[in-house]
């Protein structure tokens, strides 16, 4: 049995340690760590760097999108304010519109009433003036004829009385 010179094993308590196997074990071990740390460790962090970044540009992108969604809704709130206020501003403006067309139509007709009420009292006037020269005309026509007709005849009083009468009577169904 031969041993060989360079043994680094020991035993104790009747489990034997063999130190060349610890050491190449723990050589092998740090190799994969440093192969696991070249090829597997730093390209999955790589990748996780580049999915934060990602997740980042999206949180910002959200907040970008959700700052100007509450910059449009503002505007569209100020326009329909707006709008509405313009709307409002129309109703009033028709509602001043429509007062003083009503004014004056309503001074218009009140006017023209005035014109005609003076029109009509006027032509009333003319037509009386007219009706009482056509009166005086006949008068006069009438006590002329009267009083050809009692030069004519010499009547005493009571003649003269009953022929005035008779006259009148005659005017008045002639008319």
């Amino acid at each position: 049995m031969l041993k060989s010179s360079f043994v680094l094993g020991t035993q104790i308590g009747g489990v034997h340690f063999n130190g060349g196997d610890i050491l190449f074990q723990l050589f092998m071990m740090l190799i994969l760590l440093a192969l696991l740390k070249k090829f597997a460790w730093g390209p999955l962090m790589g990748v996780m760097r580049q999915r934060e970044e990602h997740i980042a540009n999206e949180i910002d992108s959200a907040e970008k999108s959700r700052e100007e969604a509450n910059k449009l809704l503002e505007e569209q709130k100020a326009l329909l304010k707006e709008a509405r206020q313009e709307a409002q501003n129309m109703i009033e403006n028709a509602k001043q519109l429509a007062e003083n067309q009503r004014q004056e139509i309503m001074d218009t007709a009140r006017q023209e009433a005035e014109r005609l009420k003076e029109t009509a009292r006027l032509e009333i006037e003319q037509q009386k003036d007219n009706a009482m020269s056509a009166l005086r005309e006949q008068v006069a026509s009438l006590s002329v004829m009267i009083a050809s007709k009692v030069i004519e005849k010499e009547l005493d009083a009571e003649a003269q009385g009953k022929l005035i009468n008779e006259y009148i009577e005659r005017a008045g169904e002639d008319r």
